[in-house]
Formats: C-alpha cells, sequence, structure tokens
C-alpha cells in the first residue's frame, strides 16, 4: 500500500463526490461558464467510484460504503446514452439523472464523513 498515493487518491474521490453531491447552483459556480461535457463528467464519476472501490479493497475506505456507493454508481451508468451528450451546465437543470445521483452523491459523504458538505475540488482551467 502507498499511502500517500492513497491518501491523495481519497481526497480526491472524496471531493469529486462532493462535487457530485454540491447544490445545483454551487455546481454551476464552479462551472463558472465553461463548457464541460456531461459525457466527461460521467466517464469521471465512473472512474472514481471505481477507484473508491479499489480504496474499500485497500482497507482505506470501510467496507460499509459500498453499498451508497455501487448505488451511485449504477445510477450514473443509468443515464441515458443520449441525455450524454451536450454541456453538463444544461443536463443539471433538465435532467432528473442528476437530482438522482445528487442525493446518492450526499449518501455516500454522510456514510463516510458524516456530512455531505465538503470542499470541491480545485476546477481546472481549460
Amino acid at each position: 500500500m502507498n499511502d500517500l498515493g492513497d491518501a491523495h487518491l481519497r481526497t480526491w474521490t472524496l471531493r469529486f463526490i462532493a462535487l457530485l453531491a454540491a447544490d445545483t447552483r454551487d455546481q454551476l459556480a464552479w462551472l463558472g461558464g465553461r463548457e464541460l461535457e456531461t459525457k466527461d463528467v460521467v466517464d469521471e464519476a465512473e472512474l472514481v467510484c471505481r477507484v473508491f472501490e479499489g480504496l474499500v479493497e485497500r482497507g482505506v475506505f470501510e467496507p460499509e460504503y459500498l453499498r451508497e456507493l455501487r448505488a451511485l454508481g449504477r445510477r450514473l451508468g443509468e443515464i441515458d446514452v443520449a441525455c450524454r451528450v451536450g454541456p453538463w451546465a444544461h443536463a443539471l437543470a433538465t435532467d432528473q439523472a442528476w437530482d438522482d445521483t445528487r442525493r446518492l452523491a450526499r449518501d455516500v459523504l454522510l456514510t463516510a464523513l458524516g456530512d455531505w458538505r465538503q470542499p470541491l475540488p480545485h476546477p481546472v482551467r481549460l
């Protein structure tokens, strides 16, 4: 186990899940007018779920977190291909899947940290 690498991955996964859990207005503020494709957000979120599962296997997270995490991963996987097209800002406002994702991401953070309100990741400048 690489403690430094695992600590970084732990922080990265929790921050990304915090972005998924944030209120819509906070997500839009985080975007700051950038055009981030919905497909890219879904792909990254699915990757975060897989990394999180790997961290559970290595003992970084408790196995009890898997139920909420897997529910989040399933919901992300159910987002229709047609709904993955276009800017994430538009999808946040029009697709019910993001309300479901927000609720499930909050469940993960509540179980893992006791509070879903967490710092958001630093936006990447494109």
